[in-house]
């Protein structure tokens, strides 16, 4: 019998179609287990393999679970509004309703294709007004309890998009989406109070099961910072004081110079007659440049001009020159800083680059060699800490600890300043002058002001345009459609005109995970039974480029839904996996690069699947690597899998071997394979999940082992997670039975004790840790084993040899 995979994948998806046995059930089994990738924008018109990266590891696990007896809610749905995909339909000449409508039924077929057991039963789209009811009913809740207001201050500008940007789609100045570099617009926003949260944020942080990058991303954009803030005098003008924040204030003594941002509110009140048209030129110039919320950034070139003014420092009455500064950002403490050169690099880069004063006022405990130059001057920032000096009866104290204390309980006592926290982040900029969003439910009336719309009037439904292009105004295509905009006020009756500005692409996917467990209710977002059975998210998947948006923005809103008592729980998602990236040779560049359109270098799954077969596909996109890491794609290799199917498929239909009772050797060796495979997956090593696959088929062949009936079906099951049609098909022609009534099967510890061993691991004779292998493994198997476990070691390294002593120890000599 051959393994005709095209016949075999069409029977089993269609079989599918009609009984998906695996939807989730009512909420009676006490066994849970929800299972969610993070759902795809359907901007493009379809999609490549590096999509199916994480849509099969998902779909490994809430097999797994669905085997092992939970209730598993697996979901796919759509975020289809928002700026991906309105320029993407601007790009094609295509209403943005037509051209997601056309791509969400492609990606819908090629997701079917991957054999994922994904409940389309609730599925949910983000442009459904059955759905953004409920975004617009949170903002509402979000405005009632003071957590959004409107805002005319200067934002990030896009003017490829023409829309306004929050600062987390500001990438190093330029538009996430886009890549133009952004600059300043005053522009009237609808801004979120995400700032209220962050130290709830920070704080959730710790009790997550998610990667230690992502968490130390979301710590760095938070950016909490202990210090001071101090209040400065200003020379000549008694009614003007300066208060400035610091994370050093045990380097007050230090200061000699100010530095304030360009956009500071007293920068005319501190400007000289004489400096005001060189003031005047730099702060166009900063007007005019990309906008970047990284003040902390080490290669931007350091500029500044001189007010004219200065600032009397409060510890000692020296007079400081005040400076406007590139570095300095407004949204950041106060917009000031005292700049000490000494034990801070940008403000010594400013120092040397203006001829500016470097005192040095710590002392570092450590040898640090090449400090000074031959005259004994500080060659560049001491920023470690030490002992203070040159800083009168505070010398001594060690400066980061001690020293700040006593300092600031100086300025506190004399009403110089006093202990502050502040934070990085800044508040959301919440709306878009596009028009592809969910409308904001807000209207303005001339005799009441803002008002929110009435709940019971939701939703307000996105109008039928025929120009829905943006305008780059700073007014959202909406404002042109009278019939819609002219209203009446809900609260007097009056003339009114409804919010044309409409909300990110981040609203509906903020919250859609608490809408998949009953996505047809009518009366309420959510229902609090669901929430409780359901929530947290045991298992999310998706990408790290997600890190700080939609996860941060995603805690947000689920905090705040929490505390307005709406949700039991305050963070989203338990168990947080992020897959790597799949890469390819750019046919435009001549490297290997992320996959994407615009390098050329996107392949095609249709193309893989009428090749090879899905299942084959879905092995090697498991084996292609772990599953974390970025890997490259190789075509050729997937005729390894694909021949790894057909031999396994031949050995299982090879006369005698099935037997009516396995022998012991045969039933040892199974159980070993099954205890590997379990560890592996459980341990997300999926990759070497595949591997013991192929090194269990080797060793059937190799020493003519045998299934019986009992471990073929065990064998079947738990294969089944990684090629469901495969198993399916042996399911039914050997074992009369359908994988639907299959069971997780489990090893027998008695069969497995005796033939495991730990090898020791070494890089350069260094212990780099241990692991498990079966007894007797071939150098081969151990090193696929520990390659995860090593990987950091190895990595930017030449492997010269490998070193193994069998069952005993793996060494890597690398130079």
């Amino acid at each position: 019998m051959n393994y005709d995979f095209k016949k075999i994948e069409q029977k089993w998806q269609e079989k599918w179609r009609k009984n998906p046995y695996f939807n989730t059930k009512d909420r009676s089994n006490d066994k849970k287990f929800y299972c969610l990738d993070m759902f795809p924008y359907p901007s493009a018109s379809g999609l490549h393999v590096g999509h199916w990266k994480g849509y099969v590891f998902s779909d490994i696990y809430a097999r797994m679970k669905f085997l092992q007896g939970y209730n598993v809610l697996h979901p796919m749905g759509w975020d289809a509004f928002g700026l991906p995909a309105e320029n993407a339909a601007i790009k094609l000449g295509l209403h943005p309703k037509e051209n997601t409508e056309k791509n969400v039924a492609n990606i819908k077929r090629q997701i079917n294709q991957i054999g994922s057991i994904y409940d389309w039963s609730r599925e949910v789209d983000t442009t459904d007004p059955k759905y953004y009811k409920w975004t617009q009913w949170i903002f509402l809740q979000m405005y009632k309890a003071g957590l959004a207001y409107m805002s005319d201050a200067p934002i990030n500008w896009c003017p490829s998009c023409m829309t306004g940007l929050a600062n987390e789609e500001v990438v190093a100045g330029n538009c996430d989406r886009c890549g133009t570099a952004t600059t300043k617009k005053s522009v009237r926003q609808w801004v979120l109070k995400i700032t209220e949260y962050a130290e709830k944020l920070l704080n959730g942080l710790d009790g997550l099961d998610w990667p230690e990058r992502v968490k130390l991303m979301q710590k760095n954009w938070i950016g909490k910072s202990s210090g001071a803030t101090v209040f400065f005098d200003i020379a000549d003008k008694t009614n003007l004081k300066l208060e400035v924040f610091t994370t050093r204030p045990d380097t007050l003594f230090g200061a000699t110079f100010i530095a304030l941002a360009y956009d500071h509110p007293l920068v005319d009140s501190l400007t000289d007659a004489k400096q005001k048209t060189l003031v005047s030129s730099f702060v166009e110039e900063m007007k005019n440049k990309p906008a970047s919320q990284d003040r902390f950034a080490e290669d931007t070139e350091k500029k500044g001009v001189f007010l004219g003014s200065y600032a009397i420092s409060p510890i000692n009455n020296e007079k400081l020159p005040i400076y406007l500064a590139s570095y300095i950002l407004s949204g950041y403490g106060t917009g000031a800083i005292m700049a000490v050169p000494a034990h801070d690099s940008r403000d010594f880069e400013f120092a040397k680059k203006y001829d500016i004063e470097i005192r040095e006022v710590v002392k570092s405990t450590s040898e640090i060699s090449n400090l000074y130059d031959e005259n004994g001057n500080l060659i560049f920032a001491m920023e470690e800490d030490g002992s203070l000096i040159n800083s009168a009866e505070f010398n001594g104290l060690d400066a980061k600890t001690e020293g700040a204390k006593k300092i600031i309980q100086f300025l506190e006592s004399k009403k110089l300043g006093n202990a502050k926290t502040c934070y990085k982040l800044r508040d959301w900029i919440f709306s878009r002058q596009r028009y592809w969003g969910e409308p904001i439910p807000i209207v303005h009336c001339s005799k009441c002001g803002v008002v929110p719309v009435d709940e019971k009037d939701l939703p307000i439904v996105l109008p039928e345009v025929e120009n829905y292009a943006p305008t780059g105004t700073g007014e959202s295509p909406l404002a042109n459609i009278e019939s819609w905009v002219n209203t009446k006020c809900p609260k007097c009756g009056g003339a009114a005109k409804r919010e044309t500005n409409t909300m990110p692409q981040w609203a509906g996917s903020c919250w859609y995970f608490l809408r998949y467990p009953n996505p047809n209710l009518n009366d309420k977002a959510f229902a609090p039974e669901d929430m409780k059975y359901w929530m947290p998210v045991d298992l999310y998947v998706g990408g790290i480029e997600h890190a700080v948006l939609h996860l941060l923005y995603s805690r947000f809103y689920i905090k705040v839904l929490h505390d307005l008592g709406y949700l039991s729980f305050d963070e989203p998602f338990k168990k947080l996996f992020n897959q790597g990236m799949v890469c390819c040779l750019s046919s435009k560049s001549g490297k290997v690069e992320k996959m994407s359109k615009s390098k050329g270098n996107v392949v095609n799954p249709d193309d893989m699947i009428e090749e090879v077969g899905v299942d084959a596909l879905r092995l090697y996109m498991l084996f292609i690597g772990p599953p974390d890491m970025d890997v490259e794609w190789q075509t050729n290799s997937l005729k390894g899998t694909k021949n790894f199917l057909n031999r396994l498929w031949k050995f299982i239909f090879t006369e005698g071997s099935i037997v009516d009772v396995a022998p012991v050797e045969s039933k040892k060796r199974f159980h070993l394979f099954l205890k590997d495979f379990q560890e592996r997956l459980d341990s997300f090593r999926v990759n070497t999940a595949v591997s013991a696959m192929m090194e269990y088929l080797n060793d059937l062949v190799d020493n003519n082992l045998k299934f019986d009936k009992e471990l073929l079906e065990k064998f079947l099951s738990a294969i089944s997670v990684v090629v469901p049609h495969f198993s399916s098909e042996l399911f039914e022609t050997l074992l009369n039975k359908e994988l639907e009534i299959a069971s997780w099967p489990t090893y027998d510890p008695a069969l497995v004790v005796c033939n495991e061993v730990e090898v020791v691991i070494q890089v350069n004779g260094k212990f780099r840790g241990n692991v498990k292998v079966i007894k007797g493994s071939s150098q081969a198997i151990v090193e696929k084993d520990v390659q995860p476990i090593v990987e950091k070691w190895l990595e930017g390294k030449t492997v010269v040899k490998v070193i193994y002593v069998q069952d005993k120890i793996i060494n890597f000599v690398v130079r």
